[in-house]
């Protein structure tokens, strides 16, 4: 069996200890190795689905595939704080993520207010706000 039928294994088993050391050995981010480059980003998902969210904060800082799927996972776990913080430390996408947790939650006024504080200038932050606020018509 080789490295990937190992990993893919351990993932379904959730030993995400030897699926994250498997994989990791074999992943670079934005390598001009398709296969290299994929593996980076089943490492970023198999570290969010471990709960790793120490490590995946320790690469958010330099790598923007960490930072979404680190964004993505406070998300789902519903911890607006952390998004909060991460916003109000200029994580744009934690901006983003923040904003539509929000306005989905028809918290539309604490989501505008969300980017008056923490990105007032931010125009995509703005549109997210507005897409919530305009009344839709039609099927969805």
């Amino acid at each position: 069996m080789d490295w990937f039928e190992q990993a893919r294994a351990a993932e379904q088993l959730r030993d995400w200890d030897a699926a994250i050391t498997l994989v990791s050995a074999h992943a670079e981010c934005y390598s001009s190795d398709h296969y290299m480059h994929g593996n980076h980003l089943w490492h970023m998902e198999l570290l969010a689905r471990a709960e790793r969210f120490t490590e995946l904060t320790e690469l958010a800082l330099t790598d923007v595939h960490a930072r979404r799927r680190l964004n993505r996972s406070l998300r789902d776990q519903g911890m607006e704080a952390a998004l909060r913080s991460r916003a109000k430390d200029r994580d744009r996408d934690a901006l983003y993520v923040l904003v539509r947790l929000l306005c989905e939650a028809n918290r539309v006024q604490e989501a505008h207010q969300v980017v008056q504080d923490f990105g007032p200038e931010d125009q995509y932050a703005h549109r997210i706000v507005a897409r919530f606020r305009t009344p839709r018509s039609g099927a969805q």
